[in-house]
């Protein structure tokens, strides 16, 4: 079977994403900052600029998941900064490599997110799956997530570039809002649950655009293996749900009718967060209708199937 050289692969999404690669055959090797890179792993230093080539040499396709985590820290200068960098940086040094080292690499599929748009005109929807929601053609926003995804899928692009070593198949996946059992966002859903307390943000209206992490291993699969498909797409479940809906059906998953919904006021999520509030009380639809249309099938589409399958 076919080698994939995986970066950010120790992630939540990489980790799952490895896990069905080598559940399908692939032999994986994960790129790591250790010294002493351990079996299936080699080694990269995105600050020196330095990666092993022999690795490179060996894949057939490249999965690009590097990034410092957006909500692990209070946004500062310094971690903004670092963001930024970290996808960025990774993403030239992947193609420097590949410009450099004799190589069979057929496609690089990157993440990207979702941060790329910015806020629904219309914020106050009367349902939960009413409009279509921003598609792939739509603008990056101005904003700091905006422009570091638009800098983060322009870092990557040259490897599409008409020159030796290059000219590869890419696919930039827009990722919304990652559901796992073991971690990322549902991890703060859950903690006032541990008192049965519902915490809706704000008025609970803004809406998530949110995927299933077992969907979205499979949508980078499918993006490896589909060779018709390139360029972006929204990797985000067809079915976007109000931050009040989602946590109230976390909650029914967990207690049934026995919890209590309390509304957490925009003005302490600003205090607690700072800048960062802005992205959990701002209101994204987004469309997954260009995956659907190039053949993917989502086996978690609505929030209940998600949720009521995580074994919480």
């Amino acid at each position: 079977m076919p080698s994939v050289l995986i970066t950010g692969g120790t992630g939540l999404v990489g980790t799952a994403v490895k896990a069905l690669l080598e559940q399908k055959g692939y032999e994986v090797i994960v790129l790591t900052r250790s010294k002493a890179p351990l079996k299936g792993q080699a080694h990269w230093d995105i600050n020196a600029g330095t990666i092993d080539s022999t690795a490179i040499a060996a894949a057939d396709y490249i999965v690009h998941l590097a990034g410092a985590g957006v909500a692990d820290k209070r946004w500062s200068t310094v971690r903004k900064q670092e963001i930024l960098d970290s996808r960025t940086k990774s993403s030239a040094l992947l193609v420097k490599a590949l410009q450099e080292t004799p190589n069979k690499v057929k496609a690089v599929i990157s993440a990207s997110a979702i941060g790329w748009y910015g806020p629904d005109q219309n914020n106050n929807h009367s349902n939960d799956l009413e409009a279509q929601g921003f598609v792939e053609t739509d603008p990056s926003y101005p904003d700091f997530l905006g422009t570091t995804c638009a800098a983060w899928e322009a870092s990557i692009a040259p490897v599409t570039a008409n020159t030796i070593g290059l000219q590869k198949r890419l696919v930039c996946l827009r990722t919304g809002i990652v559901l796992s059992k073991n971690g990322g966002a549902l991890k703060e859903f859950l903690k006032p649950l541990a008192v049965r307390m519902a915490a809706v943000l704000g008025n609970g209206k803004q809406m998530i655009s949110w995927i299933d992490n077992r969907d979205l291993a499979k949508m980078f699969v499918f993006a490896l293996e589909n060779e018709n498909i390139s360029g972006s797409y929204n990797a985000v479940a067809p079915a976007p749900v109000s931050n009040k809906t989602l946590t109230q059906t976390l909650a029914k998953v967990l207690y049934g009718k026995f919890y209590m919904t309390t509304y957490v006021p925009s003005f302490v999520l600003k205090i607690m967060l700072g800048e960062m509030s802005i992205e959990v009380l701002k209101s994204t639809t987004v469309s997954a209708q260009k995956i659907i249309d190039a053949g993917f099938v989502f086996d978690y589409p609505a929030i209940s199937k998600s949720l009521s399958t995580l074994d919480l």
